[in-house]
């Protein structure tokens, strides 16, 4: 009887080099950026094994764009923020209207790598349906 030959899983279980021998790890400025929008684009309940990840802000995609609304998106940023990213400290979230996109809204993130107190900042801008 021939052997069956069955392809390694083509997943990598540890990182490869590059063509130089050099492990391309992202840097904590880098690595908090992604996981920062990884938090804030994943609703609870899209994860496996952590049903309570992610910030939950599509429940507010249908919502009018009024201060009752941008407050709600503000504290659904800063909870999801201080219970899954414990590598940074949040100096502010602040959600803004988008001049002349009245289903816009901007939000600003500031915040400081709790290693080493370097200052960060992300804006991520959503679009409400509702009017």
């Amino acid at each position: 009887m021939a052997e069956v030959f069955r392809p390694l899983i083509g997943w990598p279980f540890l990182p490869l080099p590059d063509e130089h021998g050099v492990f391309d790890w992202p840097g904590l400025e880098q690595s908090v950026g992604e996981a920062i929008r990884i938090i804030l684009s994943t609703r609870p309940g899209e994860q496996l094994m952590r049903a309570d990840f992610g910030a939950g802000l599509d429940r507010l995609l249908h919502e009018p764009n009024t201060l009752a609304t941008r407050r709600q998106i503000r504290d659904l940023v800063q909870n999801a923020l201080a219970r899954w990213e414990r590598r940074i400290l949040l100096d502010a979230v602040e959600v803004w209207e988008v001049p002349d996109q009245p289903s816009h809204v901007r939000v600003e993130i500031a915040y400081r790598l709790a290693r080493n107190g370097a200052p960060g900042a992300m804006n991520v801008t959503l679009q409400l349906e509702g009017q």
